[in-house]
């Protein structure tokens, strides 16, 4: 079982009680938006076909779904509302896959589908709280649960002495909300084994069969919360826990080394143990694609959702890959950090300055603390002055630990010390336990760095990789849409507009401009150029024209940027809110955007002009043009600026009564550096709005909705 990061696990006791139901509704009036709250089962075998349900908010016309891959369907079942079949082709890769529901109201937020090869599909049955009523299952079935509120889930399997056991149950990395507690008993009730918390939120018990015979399995959440769904998994099949190294030179062969268990042929009993249970370790051949390193991505075949015990963007600023060392088997990857640079590897002893290892830079050297209290010390000499680039990736790569950085220089004296780093903002969570931070050094001098882990935990599942290179700016970009109070997907009603978060990871000193495109648009979809300046945020507007063809589909976005002559052009990486919690962040990745248009928007707003020149220090005056497009829209109109950067001011105004135009002064701070900067405001109004389009009562519902943005251009102000 890992141990928890305190820091974290005092943060889920206070917020506990927040967490009583699934999904707390807010009080927030606006248009129907798809909430995708729940989906049961949360996953199926390759092959086979399972019956589904789903809960949610504004889900009453949902007919289908949409998933994030061509070789899973659903089809509704007749006389059942909210009911689907979900078929699974036999050649879907093993992996998780992000579903959306498809309705009159757009597309909602995803969920999580876990896809694995070779497991019987079972259904939890009730009655099954005492060992005396207990489940029957097999050894190598998935089992769909749901919790029970003061009660538990308890399953009956029969098992052969030596065959090695894992029981893996899924909750939180499948965007449950169970924190699930498990433990593992004889036929008479002896206690052999428990587990929380060890992938993120979910436990997972590692077993040697003693004697043959039969066990029982007992799952429940920690606070006796009911209506959580879990999928179990009871199975002797090939299961990978951690490898190493766990950086990887992209277009080199790389030898990885495995631990885990059942891992077949070429398999030997390691060194490594936990809990008292050795692995098995086995050798596979890896090789990340170039295109990883040279366009900073992070391609996954399972969601990197257990690397907290809160949802987390975590890999928000992560070049990698995923292992897997069999596609057609478990749902299990161990994800690696991909450079352009030679990898080193960490070798012990090295816990003293005094026993350094000697490195030279660039660096990139995958380590371990293997033991607890160890402390990993390296020492290079600088051959150029300058400030350099210090990393270091564990959460990002699941690496179990808390590290922290400390450097030293050539007498002793500490210059520097590196902590958490990363964004918070709105529903997007990107704040991380890694260290990363840039230092000056000065040429020809030699330094030491120690890293080692806040709590001195260590083992074979606390690794990290230390990063030290000359200053390399470069960016990362992230959207997430965020304009509900809980989850929500990304709908545009015809002639209207919808907004999205940007968030910019500046790494290693880039304040260069960086601009957003988009690729893919269905005809009537526009995704206005996006000019974001040295900012660690902006607004995206996606707009539908008035006859905009239904659409629900993926859009790309991509950002591109200058560091020197060098154009950097990096995909924006889409994620979504996972939960609806009070004052809490919960956000994970997802492989596309998704994108519908539907029905039509009750008003729009635009500028007289898309771009706008105006000195720093001055104001723009622009105009601001509204169009009632429903004729009972009658309310005033509110204008007020969306995340502007502190350099530019507008004052919150509004339309009144039949104003079809707006005189708007934008304040430019004098020292706003010279550029484009890409502004989004937001409308509020109330507007009669039932969901009965034939009723006759239609009550007063407040619509927010963007305007199309402006593009400010800043010139330096004229000399006196």
């Amino acid at each position: 079982m890992s141990v928890l990061n305190p820091r974290l696990h005092i943060f889920r006791l206070l917020t506990a009680t927040l967490l009583g139901c699934c999904f707390v509704s807010l009080a927030h009036a606006e248009l129907p938006s798809i909430r995708f709250d729940r989906l049961t089962p949360l996953g199926a075998s390759a092959g086979t076909t399972v019956e589904a349900e789903i809960a949610g908010a504004d889900i009453e016309e949902v007919r289908s779904l949409w998933f994030g891959h061509p070789g899973l369907t659903a089809v509704p079942i007749e006389g059942k509302d909210r009911g689907f079949h979900i078929q699974v082709a036999s050649d879907v890769p093993a992996g998780t896959y992000d579903v959306r529901l498809i309705g009159r109201w757009g597309v909602s937020n995803p969920r999580l589908f876990s896809i694995d090869h070779g497991l019987s599909d079972v259904t939890e049955a009730e009655p099954n709280n005492e060992p005396s009523t207990a489940q029957i299952v097999a050894v190598n079935s998935a089992i769909a649960g749901m919790s029970d509120g003061n009660n538990e889930d308890v399953f009956r399997f029969t098992a052969k002495a030596r065959q090695r056991i894992l029981i893996d149950c899924q909750a939180g990395k499948l965007d449950s909300m169970l924190d699930a507690t498990m433990s593992l008993a004889s036929s008479d009730g002896r206690l052999l084994a428990s587990s929380s918390d060890h992938n993120g939120r979910d436990p997972l018990i590692d077993f040697v069969v003693p004697a043959d015979g039969e066990y029982l399995v007992r799952v429940y959440d920690l606070s006796y919360r009911g209506g959580f769904p879990y999928r179990l998994l009871i199975t002797d099949r090939s299961h990978v826990e951690t490898v190493f190294p766990r950086a990887v030179q992209a277009g080199q062969n790389v030898k990885i080394v495995a631990l885990g268990r059942n891992l077949g042929e070429g398999s030997v009993e390691s060194s490594w143990r936990e809990a008292d249970v050795a692995y098995v370790e086995r050798t596979f051949d890896f090789m990340a694609p170039l295109e990883i390193a040279a366009g900073g991505l992070f391609p996954f075949a399972v969601h990197p959702t257990d690397h907290s015990v809160l949802p987390t963007a975590a890999t928000c600023t992560l070049t990698g890959a995923q292992f897997q060392a069999s596609p057609n088997g478990l749902a299990n990857s161990q994800t690696l950090v991909v450079t352009d640079s030679a990898v080193t590897l960490e070798v012990e002893p090295n816990n003293t300055q005094e026993k350094a290892q000697v490195v030279t830079l660039p660096l990139f050297v995958s380590g371990r603390f293997d033991q607890p209290r160890d402390a990993d010390w390296f020492e290079f000499e600088v051959p150029e002055s300058g400030q350099y680039g210090f990393d270091v990736y564990c959460e990002r790569i699941n690496g179990h630990a808390d590290p922290y950085l400390v450097v030293v220089d050539d007498q002793g004296n500490r210059i520097n010390e590196l902590d958490d780093f990363g964004h918070r903002i709105n529903a997007f969570d990107g704040h991380l336990r890694d260290p990363a931070g840039m230092i000056n050094l000065t040429e020809k001098r030699k330094y030491r760095v120690l890293v080692q882990d806040r709590y001195r935990r260590g083992g074979a599942r606390y690794q990290y990789v230390l990063a030290i290179q000359k200053q390399k700016p470069d960016f990362y970009a992230a959207v997430i849409h965020s304009q509900n109070p809980g989850p929500g997907g990304t709908t545009v009603w015809r002639g209207g507009s919808v907004y999205m978060d940007v968030i910019i990871h500046q790494q290693q000193g880039y304040n260069e401009p960086i601009t957003i495109t988009a690729e893919n648009l269905p005809p009537g979809l526009h995704v206005a150029p996006t000019v974001i300046n040295n900012n660690s945020r902006g607004t995206l507007i996606i707009s539908a024209d008035d006859n905009a063809a239904e659409f629900t589909g993926p859009i790309k976005l991509f950002a591109t940027g200058k560091s020197g002559d060098q154009t950097l052009r990096r995909e924006v990486r889409a994620y979504s809110r996972v939960w609806t919690d009070a004052g809490m962040n919960s956000s994970r990745p997802t492989r596309d955007l998704v994108v519908a248009i539907r029905d039509s928007a009750p008003y729009r707003m635009e500028w007289s002009a898309d771009n706008v020149e105006v000195e720093a220090g001055q104001e723009a005056m622009l105009t601001l043009r509204l169009t009632r497009r429903w004729n009972d829209l009658k309310a005033d109109v509110t204008v007020q600026p969306i995340s502007f950067p502190g350099n530019f001011q507008l004052a919150n105004t509004s339309f009144k009564g039949d104003q079809t135009e707006l005189a708007i002064p934008i304040a430019v701070q004098a020292n706003t550096r010279p550029g484009s900067y890409t502004l989004a405001i937001l409308g509020q109004a109330q507007v009669p709005f039932n969901k009965d389009a034939e009723a006759k009562e239609r009550p007063n519902t407040l619509v927010s909705l963007p305007g199309r943005p402006i593009t400010l251009r800043v010139i330096e102000a004229a000399k006196q």
